[in-house]
């Protein structure tokens, strides 16, 4: 009898933007944890406790060597396959320990390159909207690639109740949205993975890959079509 072959797992870390005690994104990453563990296959979340990280201070990576809290901070993210980030809106962006753990992880060698990426938030009003699209900002430069769909970002103070006293999910509709991001999230990280392998075995095969090039310019002797032409002109190897 053939052995069936099980479906991968996807490790996720879960990095909370709030050192709050009672915090509400907190709970949503709780909440994100036992859904992961009810009902969607093929996911592990881990949460990582981003408040013993020091400020970042290159002064601290000695003969080119982090800071052993650092250090293992940095392995967690290298050894996941996926991200996911909670975090509150302040003055239009991350929070300051969230942006700091960032920065620790991204020097060099940067440890967020190419993996799948999750937002979710929540706050008065816009819910922490604001600062999910910085996040986005940042995750551009670092090789971070978020899933575009669903979005969520929660009211916390709108009626109907979403959270407890000790900041616990309690809106059944709001657990629903939070799990449609776990299921987009595993979906694209299962897609990167399979991008990757194809991408390797391109250059393996010395494959042509074919690029369609727009040009937004309809100005006869643009500037910027003459780009595309000289790129177009150029010959690369696949592996370039």
């Amino acid at each position: 009898m053939e052995a069936v072959a099980s479906k991968p797992v996807i490790k996720v870390v879960a990095l909370c933007g709030s050192l709050r005690k009672g915090s509400f994104n907190r709970g949503l990453l709780r909440s994100a944890i036992q859904i992961s563990k009810d009902s969607v296959n093929g996911m592990e979340i881990e949460y990582i406790d981003i408040s013993p990280l020091p400020m970042l201070n290159t002064d601290l990576e000695v003969d080119g060597n982090f800071p052993p809290v650092v250090e293992a901070f940095r392995q967690k993210i290298l050894q996941a396959d996926s991200v996911l980030f909670a975090s509150p809106e302040y003055n239009y962006s991350v929070t300051a320990p969230l942006k700091n753990a960032i920065d620790w992880a991204s020097r060099p060698p940067n440890c967020w390159a190419d993996k799948a990426a999750a937002i979710v938030s929540t706050g008065g009003s816009f819910g922490g909207g604001l600062a999910q699209y910085h996040l986005r900002q940042i995750g551009i430069y670092l090789d971070l690639h978020f899933i575009n769909k669903p979005e969520f970002h929660l009211n916390a103070f709108a009626p109907p109740a979403k959270f407890d006293s000790n900041g616990n999910l309690i809106d059944p509709q709001s657990k629903d949205r939070l799990k449609e991001v776990l299921l987009s999230l595993l979906a694209f990280t299962l897609r990167l993975k399979d991008f990757e392998q194809e991408k390797m075995a391109t250059v393996a095969e010395d494959s042509v890959i074919k690029v369609a090039a727009l040009s937004g310019s309809l100005r006869k002797a643009s500037y910027n079509e003459g780009l595309i032409i000289r790129a177009g002109a150029r010959s690369f190897p696949p592996s370039s």
